[in-house]
């Protein structure tokens, strides 16, 4: 494990995000910027950080994570997806632990398209009797 680099793609929503795992000191680098600088709320950095923290690993590999599309929402559970497949990649006696916390699992709820003859998914325009 002297240079080892593990993948991991991570999809939420609209989100994609392109994990890589290099043993280090616990470093996340989210598109160039630090984790702190690149997700305001403190409950986003804590869904990033989920695996690591149940695979007892948060300070043994830098995180160099590239994101793109959706909402931060989404960003983030896109990045927690990836990291939680490349520290598979990195060690497959990880999958219990991440599997029964649901990492593991892609959520597959996405936005419904927009149907003809309505003003959204499924908001219809106003009635009017006359």
């Amino acid at each position: 494990m002297a240079s080892a680099k593990f993948y991991g793609t991570g999809r939420r929503k609209k989100s994609i995000a392109r994990v890589y795992l290099t043993p280090g000191t616990g470093k996340i680098t989210i598109n160039k910027r630090d984790i702190d600088e690149y997700f305001g709320l403190e409950t986003l950095k804590v869904i990033v950080r989920q695996p690591l923290v149940a695979t007892e690993n948060e300070g043994k590999f830098d995180v160099l994570v590239n994101v793109k599309g959706g909402g931060y929402t989404g960003q983030a559970g896109a990045i927690r997806h990836g990291i939680s497949r490349a520290l598979l990649e990195a060690d497959a006696e990880y999958r219990p632990v991440l599997k029964a916390a649901g990492f593991l699992t892609r959520d597959p709820r996405m936005k419904e398209r927009k149907k003809y003859g309505l003003k959204a998914a499924r908001r219809a325009p106003q009635f009017s009797k006359r």
